[in-house]
């Protein structure tokens, strides 16, 4: 009997995350180069304009096969895209969703850095205060938005398949949420961090991307969403990661389009290209407070807001400063 023997593959080089850096600054250090992250930010857009629709589209010629080709897919798609059908809803939040992989890749593929990092600079995710940060956006978030509403009649319309559209609200919002937070607060950031080293560009410049990528909206929404993205990306560099980000983003969206559901209105909630400035107002109040006590309890959690000196290739070995 004669024995076969295989080759392993060559492992794809990890290199050094620089020691004492802060979030937006992961990527730099000696194997940065402008052309690698310019490289990266250009495959990441690509993924984004190419991978998102291709996934959505699958989702929902499936759906569309499933419930018996009802008219042209055309229509069809344009409607379920509209959240006029709630698998519209899960076939946008599963494309988007994709933004995760592509940035984890150009991440480990382009920069050749531990993915572990792009989580926060701990290296991973603080699971503890993103439990903790979302609870804490589920009382100010509601909070601001109810008080901003004393004097406004509340009707309570649920539309058809409500049970559906919670379901899948409360399923796949946080993937989508957390997908934008990822991509724009994540990889966007850090890519922009190593080639400009002031930290702030990073964050000013990934909050711009993010409220240009929205599409139409008139100046008031566009404000809205540029404030989030300036407190989001300040909330990374303040606490070192993106757990509060994300759990502001994902509780945004549960309770928006949950609300939407309840009072008959998801395709509104979707199609919304204009509010008031007053609108924007109560958003960004409720934004900053947030932030505030995000920022207060990464002091409380005593979060790290810098790499671990002598941070190694892998990100392995090194423990979050939390308790």
């Amino acid at each position: 009997m004669s024995v076969r023997t295989t080759q392993a593959a060559p492992n794809w080089p990890v290199t050094a995350t620089p020691g004492g850096v802060t979030y937006p600054r992961v990527l730099s250090g000696e194997s940065a180069t402008s052309v690698r992250s310019i490289t990266g930010i250009v495959l990441a857009l690509a993924g984004y304009g190419l991978v998102v629709p291709v996934v959505a589209q699958v989702v929902l010629a499936i759906a569309w096969a499933v419930r018996g080709r009802p008219g042209s897919f055309a229509n069809y798609y344009a409607a379920s895209m509209a959240y006029q059908h709630p698998e519209g809803m899960l076939a946008a939040h599963l494309g988007l969703a994709m933004l995760i992989p592509v940035s984890l890749l150009v991440v480990r593929y382009v920069h050749t850095r531990s993915t572990r990092y792009l989580h926060s600079v701990q290296p991973g995710m603080r699971w503890r205060y993103l439990v903790v940060a979302a609870g804490a956006a589920v009382i100010v978030l509601n909070a601001v938005l109810w008080v901003s509403r004393i004097g406004t009649p509340t009707v309570w319309a649920p539309q058809a398949h409500v049970g559906w559209w919670l379901l899948l609200i409360v399923v796949t919002s946080p993937w989508q949420a957390a997908a934008e937070e990822y991509f724009f607060r994540g990889y966007l950031m850090q890519s922009l961090g190593s080639i400009v080293p002031n930290p702030w560009f990073g964050v000013v410049t990934s909050a711009l991307v993010f409220a240009i990528f929205h599409g139409m909206q008139n100046p008031a929404l566009f404000v809205d969403r540029f404030g989030f993205g300036l407190l989001a990306g300040a909330l990374v560099l303040l606490t070192g990661g993106l757990e509060a980000g994300i759990a502001a983003h994902v509780v945004n969206n549960i309770f928006a389009f949950g609300y939407a559901a309840l009072m008959g209105g998801v395709a509104a909630a979707r199609g919304v290209t204009t509010i008031t400035w007053a609108g924007a107002g109560w958003d960004l109040l409720g934004f900053a407070l947030f932030g505030a006590v995000a920022w207060w309890l990464g002091r409380r959690f005593n979060l790290a807001t810098t790499t671990p000196a002598g941070a190694d290739a892998a990100g392995l070995g090194v423990r979050a400063r939390i308790h």
